[in-house]
Parts: structure tokens; sequence; C-alpha cells
């Protein structure tokens, strides 16, 4: 037994010594670049997450060298829109891949942007490539000054950041999505109500009133609008007559409740009234 372990002992000293250096290597040596066949060698090979460390600097060290290049045109000029260009087609593509899968709202909700999607709506995104690509680009649209701005001219993207420029510019964009969701969603909600009407119109002749009829009519509440003072209100009434819901019209206002937005229209209606009883009578 002893025998055996003594054998096994000088083998692996032999095998150690082949790994070392043939000759004392010179102080040059010490600095050459690892080959790369040692590199790919299965026992030299880095873990995952050596690899994506590695992968990450190389990235940004190229994003560095875009950027120098790029600041020496005062980021504008041909080569620049070339640089723009592609960007705005990964950011496209990105941003319908997150839309398709939904994944986009819980992004924005881990930033603090509480959209809270429908069904109906993540359906509309999942279904609808052209609604995708609409969002898409208006909100890349809006995104990329801000980031030529913030990223660039204010040097706000650094190679020590961590981050790629796809990554920072994907940022801004999840930045300016909730805003064109919303605007959408808006938008959807006031043609589908106008949809609803038409429908009303057509079925029966007298169809019910609005808020704004209500009061004085919607050409009276139109002529009227000039003469609230408060802008937030004159908004809010404008928006009731354009047929937004009470709770689109307290995320334009940017209200904390509907309550709030309910307190505007209550005050805008009793003056309306008070207004409206003060008025001679013209029969």
């Amino acid at each position: 037994m002893q025998g055996d372990d003594a054998g096994r002992q000088v083998a692996a000293t032999a095998r150690a010594r082949d790994l070392q250096p043939a000759g004392q290597p010179s102080r040059n040596g010490l600095a050459a670049p690892v080959p790369a066949e040692v590199l790919l060698a299965e026992e030299s090979r880095p873990d995952p997450e050596a690899r994506r460390l590695q992968e990450s600097i190389d990235r940004r060290m190229a994003d560095q060298r875009i950027v120098q290049l790029l600041a020496g045109d005062g980021f504008a000029g041909r080569r620049y829109d070339r640089f723009v260009e592609e960007l705005v087609r990964y950011g496209i593509a990105v941003l319908k891949a997150w839309m398709h899968s939904g994944y986009i709202f819980k992004l924005v909700a881990a930033r603090g942007y509480g959209l809270k999607a429908h069904e109906r709506e993540l359906e509309q995104l999942h279904l609808d490539n052209d609604l995708r690509e609409e969002l898409a680009t208006m909100t890349i649209a809006c995104a990329l000054p801000r980031f030529r701005e913030q990223a660039f001219v204010e040097g706000g993207w650094r190679f020590e950041g961590g981050a790629s420029i796809t990554t920072y510019f994907m940022g801004a964009c999840a930045y300016d999505f909730p805003n064109e969701f919303r605007r959408w969603r808006a938008s959807e909600g006031r043609q589908s109500r106008a949809l609803r009407r038409q429908e009303a119109v057509t079925q029966e002749p007298v169809r019910a009133l609005s808020v704004a009829d209500e009061v004085l009519g919607n050409l009276r509440v139109v002529a009227d609008l000039e003469d609230i003072d408060d802008p937030r209100t004159r908004a809010a009434v404008a928006m009731v007559i354009d047929g937004y819901s009470q709770e689109e019209i307290r995320e334009v206002l940017g209200a904390a409740t509907v309550r709030v937005v309910e307190g505007l229209l209550y005050r805008w209606r009793w003056r309306a009234k008070a207004k409206q009883s003060k008025e001679p009578d013209r029969d």
C-alpha cells in the first residue's frame, strides 16, 4: 500500500512539474497576453459569471470608442444619424418584444409607474403588431432628444457606470413609455365612447344628456371655458366635453384621486348654475 501511495505522489509531482515554465520567464513575458488557446482550454475556461463580466467590459469599451467618435462630431452629422438609426431599430425591436410579452408593465412598475394594464389591453398589445410598432415609435421619438442631451452632451453615460449605451437608452424609453401608453389608452376610451354615442343616436332619436349638457349645453360650455380662471378646472371641463372619463382626467392632471376631479367639476357646475340663475330671462 505504501508503494502505491508513493507511486501516486510521484505521478502527481510529475504532472505539476509539466505545468511549470521550462525556463525562468523574463519580465516582459509576465505582461504578455494569455494565448487564446489557453483561455479556450477546458481547465482554464472561466465560469459563466466571469464570461458575462468580460463581455460587459468589452461591450462598454466599444461603446466608449463610439461615444468618443460621436463627440468629435458634436453628436450631430451623418455618423451620428447612422448611429441613431441603428439605435432606433434596436429600441423598437426591444420595446415590441416587451409589449408582446407584457414585460414592459413589470419593468415600469418596478420603477414606480403603476400603469396596471387591463386584460383587454394586454391582449391588444399581444395580438396587434401595428399597435406595438406605433407605441414603440412614439416612445422612442420622445426619449431620443433627452437621451442625447443627458447621456452624451451632459456626459450622463460613462464607461465606469456599468451600463452599455443600449441599456442606458432602453432606460430612457422605459421612462417615456407610461405617458405614451396613457395617451393611447385615453384615445381608445374616447373612440369607444364616441362609437357608443353614435350607436345610441342611431337606435334612439332621443339620447341621454352628457354632464356638460345638463348645465348649459356643449356649445355654451365651450364658450364659457374662457371665463374659467383656474387652469386645472378649465382643463378638466374641456376633457369632460371631449369624452374623457374622470379616471383619465385624474391621470392627465396628475391628481391624487378621482375625488379631486369630482371636486373641480362640482365647483364648476355650482358656479355655472349660479351664473345662469343671475342672467335675465330672454323669453
